[in-house]
């Protein structure tokens, strides 16, 4: 980069989120880490600018329009927004109720709408904005709000490329498989390992492998890619007998 562009991230105090502010840190960006765990940011932050990267945290509920919009406007500008804050559980479909359902909406969906919308708003030509969705969002079991949460993610990433295409904003999604994060590990040892056992690799995927990806869209040079998804997963996505 010629100048020193600004990156913020969302659900950056842990997981996907964290391996991303790094690694665009080291990429050379000015890295704005954003989180609603003003503790756990504030360590994981400090243990990044002990590295050398040029972070700093700034403690947002994606939900909350005002603190998304304080936070963007802690800056001069905004070049890349990576919204990867995002909420799982596990609960049967017979078993979900609405405020469940609800809740995973809200922090998914609403909370990648409104930092999306807000950084749009102060991007100029050349801006990039990276969703995260999932691999889930193809189905699964046990997780019916969550397939739905993600799919939503990848509608709502099309839909905002679509619009924003005329301002020359590059809007792309990146859908991690099973990866090995504070949020996959909440689950009992005994089904995160049977995940495992399941992919191809034979291993969850580790962040740093998913913030890879996140990292190439947030790339200046891929200005003239929109409106993508780009499933991470090990190839598990393509499904087949594999024989």
């Amino acid at each position: 980069m010629s100048a020193q562009e600004i990156a913020f991230v969302t659900g950056a105090a842990q997981g996907i989120g964290l391996a991303t502010a790094r690694r665009l840190a080291q990429d050379g960006f000015r890295v704005v880490a954003m989180d609603r765990s003003a503790e756990v940011l504030g360590a994981a932050v400090a243990a990044l600018r002990c590295e050398g990267l040029d972070v700093v945290a700034a403690v947002v509920d994606v939900c909350d329009r005002a603190s998304v919009v304080a936070a963007l406007a802690t800056e001069a500008r905004v070049d890349v927004m990576v919204c990867a804050a995002g909420i799982y559980n596990d609960a049967k479909f017979l078993d979900l109720d609405e405020d469940a359902f609800r809740r995973m909406l809200d922090v998914n969906v609403i909370g990648t709408f409104i930092p999306a919308q807000e950084a749009a708003r102060r991007m100029v030509a050349g801006g990039r904005i990276v969703t995260i969705s999932s691999r889930g969002a193809l189905g699964g079991t046990r997780f019916a709000h969550y397939v739905a949460s993600k799919a939503a993610v990848i509608g709502l990433t099309r839909a905002m490329a679509m619009e924003l295409r005329p301002a020359r904003i590059a809007v792309n999604s990146v859908a991690p498989g099973f990866t090995d994060t504070p949020m996959t590990r909440s689950a009992p040892p005994e089904m995160f390992a049977a995940w495992e056992a399941i992919e191809p690799a034979g291993k969850a995927a580790d962040p740093a492998e998913i913030a890879h990806a996140i990292a190439f869209f947030a790339a200046p040079g891929t200005r003239f890619i929109t409106g993508q998804t780009l499933f991470v997963d090990g190839g598990k996505s393509l499904g087949g007998l594999g024989i």
